[in-house]
């Protein structure tokens, strides 16, 4: 082994310094992105009233916007030779093509093929996001898809 890398020879050898041998650890990366998106919670089954009072202002006519925060977190166990569960400049292009590109400066209702007939509450979008991100993942496992609408809600799913 070698004594300039000896955490590299730790994971190699399956010696860690928690004195877990030959046991892997799990470990959770997060990668961050931002998009802004208008949408209107609407639901053409119910009443014009029903909505008003079920979505308040959130059902206005004419649409309203969000600065969205995304968080998805990756799991799995450090490559030994790279020391990454996943090159986080490939989830940052994954997040980029599955939602970003599709999603940034667009009417979450009528703009987006992967929404189209869902009512797009953070609720269903973080669902409808991991549909997106999840095959796209490989060699780790997507964890959770966390989305901020604002400073003070959010809505997060992992899978189940």
């Amino acid at each position: 082994m070698s004594t300039e890398r000896p955490e590299r020879d730790a994971l190699r050898s399956g010696s860690f310094p928690n004195g877990h041998q030959n046991t892997m650890p799990t470990v959770y990366i997060t990668r961050k992105a931002h998009f802004n998106a208008a949408h209107r919670l609407h639901n053409p089954a119910k009443s014009d009233a029903w909505n008003e009072e079920t979505y308040g202002k959130c059902n206005y006519p004419n649409w309203h916007g969000h600065n969205y925060h995304l968080e998805v977190t990756i799991a799995g166990e450090p490559d030994p030779d790279t020391g990454y569960v996943m090159d986080l400049g490939r989830l940052k292009q994954i997040i980029r093509e599955a939602i970003i590109e599709p999603c940034d400066h667009r009417n979450l209702n009528m703009d987006v093929d992967f929404l189209k007939g869902i009512i797009p509450s953070a609720e269903n979008l973080v669902v409808a996001f991991w549909k997106q991100l999840e095959p796209r993942i490989t060699g780790a496992r997507l964890d959770t898809v966390r989305l901020w609408e604002t400073e003070r809600n959010v809505a997060e799913y992992r899978g189940d």
